[in-house]
């Protein structure tokens, strides 16, 4: 796979139009690289279509993810103004070829990050944390790939919502959570199923996505990463999380 440009329309248009598409890693070998510039190259499609970035995700995060989706390696990718959903609003099943949803923890940043840093400076640089969930559609046939092809499809990013903001300053190391679908619970864990403490994967996200980028900017907002498996949604689902001290975040679906 080396004509990153096509490739990256093919991605493009698979989400535009939720359509699924067969893995670049079955026509023949596909670097990590490689994938990210197939990334880099959809989302500025969008971009050039009006989008706003907005910030970043961290994905593959937690040892139930990485086992989910068969991969050990943290991946990130990119979040538009397009992507987000309002809290308690409905998602159009139908935008989505294999929609499912995952409870993470948000930032809100105050200041840029522009490098590697260490997590006590990372958090100096953080305005607020939030409950939210993620929706990850991954464009590909039967919900199959391998990791190059997560990455080149924004690492299976397709929307976002989130909850209250609260103050950084309260330990969110091991906060309880629950998911819940229809007023039952789906997956129950803490936030350090997120590379054992949340702060790590913003650390994380400074020295991958930030070089590449040019730097995290103050206002955006990074996603640390699923904290369990995802859950796969049907049409009628009322989807809530609660996360131990910081509030709920909630989405229902709609055809």
């Amino acid at each position: 796979m080396t004509d990153i440009l096509s490739a990256a329309e093919v991605v493009d248009e698979a989400a535009r139009h939720a359509r699924e598409i067969p893995q670049f890693t079955q026509s023949g070998p596909l670097g990590v690289t490689e994938a990210y510039a197939i990334q880099a190259r959809s989302v500025a499609r969008r971009l050039a279509r009006g989008e706003r970035l907005v910030g970043v995700k961290m994905g593959l995060t937690s040892r139930a993810k990485m086992a989910q989706v068969g991969v050990d390696e943290v991946i990130w990718g990119r979040l538009t103004d397009a992507m987000r959903l309002e809290e308690g609003a409905s998602l159009s099943h139908a935008k989505y070829v294999h929609p499912r949803i995952e409870p993470e923890l948000a930032f809100l940043l105050k200041k840029p990050i522009e490098g590697e840093m260490t997590a006590p400076e990372a958090l100096a640089c953080v305005e607020g944390i939030a409950p939210a969930m993620e929706i990850i559609d991954s464009r590909y046939r039967d919900f199959k790939f391998a990791l190059p092809d997560v990455i080149a499809d924004n690492s299976s990013s397709s929307g976002f919502v989130i909850g209250p903001w609260s103050s950084p300053a309260r330990d969110f190391s091991n906060l309880g959570l629950v998911m819940e679908v229809n007023g039952r619970a789906v997956e129950t864990g803490s936030t350090a199923a997120i590379l054992g403490d949340p702060i790590r994967s913003l650390v994380a996200a400074a020295r991958l996505a930030a070089a590449e980028l040019g730097g995290l900017k103050a206002g955006w907002i990074i996603l640390a990463g699923g904290a369990t498996a995802a859950y796969s949604l049907k049409i009628g689902d009322n989807v809530r999380t609660t996360i131990q001290g910081l509030g709920a975040v909630s989405i229902r679906v709609e055809k």
